[in-house]
């Protein structure tokens, strides 16, 4: 067993793991972070994505032993039902969402995408999102989403400097 200390979702802890837990089953398991899931434990499907000290990570492939000092975010830390993040709230207005299995990941590369660049292109978009799976949407409607939550953050950031 090893001590571990993360920030997960802005709150610290102080963590007993074993040596080769892998960072997705402390989240489900150890945390009960059940958002973060499992695809394809080989890091190809970008379903269990969460951002580890601003990065988009697949966590299926980030033992807990390396988030040691770090923070990350999962998709619990970014929005309730009852306070959507703008890209949350993006998703569903413009029916992003069918299954939803891959819908954290997606909105966890898209948030990483916007900390880093607020007005990116259809196709740096593309990009951020490539290495997370979608059977179901086609893209086009994450893609539109994305772009949706790029002005939605405009706006916020607009109306807090002016």
């Amino acid at each position: 067993m090893i001590n571990i200390e993360v920030n997960i979702n802005d709150k610290d802890y102080k963590l007993e793991v074993e040596e080769d837990l892998r960072l997705i089953d402390l989240l489900r398991e150890k945390m009960g972070l059940l958002g973060t899931k499992e695809g394809c434990g080989e890091g190809e499907c970008g379903v269990c994505t969460v951002i580890l000290d601003g990065k988009t990570v697949t966590s299926c492939l980030i033992l807990a032993t390396q988030a040691h000092g770090k923070r990350i975010l999962t998709i619990e830390g970014l929005g309730d039902e009852n306070n959507l993040h703008p890209i949350q709230r993006a998703f569903l207005d413009n029916g992003a969402v069918q299954c939803g299995y891959c819908t954290p990941g997606m909105v966890l590369s898209a948030k990483a995408l916007l900390d880093k660049n607020i007005n990116p292109t259809r196709e740096e978009i593309r990009e951020a999102i490539s290495g997370n799976l979608c059977r179901c949407t086609g893209y086009e409607k994450i893609i539109d989403s994305i772009e949706r939550a790029s002005e939605l953050l405009q706006e916020q950031g607009s109306e807090a400097h002016g």
